[in-house]
């Protein structure tokens, strides 16, 4: 009977291809992403991603311009400063989303729309308040780094709550190693007896330190110093 039977699959897009893609490193890593595995997670042969994508290498860029399209991009009006830390607690909230893309970000030679757009969205913020063009680089260079240094340092962390820092620290702690390591268990110790483990307090204590070290007349403290933050 017409109508009836196996229903029709979706046509393949590369859309969906990248989304299928980031749904694999999700689940496995950035090496676990081949055109034969995203082919089978969509049900078709690996050879007809090739009409979409035109290698790995193709698909990884659109992975990274997809994850840089979940970052929201500031508002070109706002404060800089406001708007420098909101889009850093956006792309941390991204990162840890797809944990694979931290290593990648800022790797690929053929960057997509979403990744020129975000770029030039906050340079153009930095620019249009006062930065110059090497302290503007600068500024997203240091912000960037932190960025992902924390939350590859808080991915890799031995635990997610307060009962996993507790059992950590119980393990050091409790043993020679804490005994001969007096300043390292008098941390470990206060951190597992100040309550909730929190790293939205943490993330936000570094990028405020970071924030307010930075000056467009000079890029920051440090830089004026050294006599480094004069204006180009």
């Amino acid at each position: 009977m017409a109508g009836r039977g196996r229903p029709k699959r979706p046509q393949l897009s590369r859309e969906r291809v990248v989304t299928a893609a980031i749904a694999l490193a999700d689940d496995k890593g950035e090496a676990g992403v081949t055109m034969r595995a995203v082919a089978g997670r969509l049900g078709v042969e690996a050879m007809s991603l090739y009409n979409h994508v035109a290698n790995r290498e193709a698909l990884l860029d659109g992975m990274v311009d997809a994850v840089f399209a979940e970052i929201d991009l500031p508002d070109p009006a706002a404060d800089w400063r406001s708007a420098v830390r909101d889009r850093a607690a956006s792309a941390r909230a991204a990162l840890r989303r797809h944990p694979w893309a931290v290593g990648l970000l800022d790797s690929r030679t053929d960057p997509g729309p979403a990744t020129l757009r975000h770029h030039d969205t906050v340079l153009g913020i930095l620019r249009s308040q006062g930065f110059s063009v090497t302290l503007a680089m600068r500024a997203v260079s240091v912000i960037d780094s932190y960025v992902y240094g924390f939350v590859m340092q808080e991915l890799s962390l031995p635990f997610t709550d307060r009962e996993g820092l507790a059992e950590v620290a119980g393990g050091i702690l409790d043993g020679p190693l804490g005994r001969a390591h007096p300043h390292l268990a008098e941390v470990i110790a206060a951190q597992a007896g100040a309550g909730d483990y929190d790293p939205d307090e943490d993330f936000a204590f570094g990028l405020s330190l970071i924030l307010g070290a930075l000056h467009p007349d000079g890029g920051s403290a440090a830089a004026e110093r050294g006599g480094g933050g004069g204006r180009r």
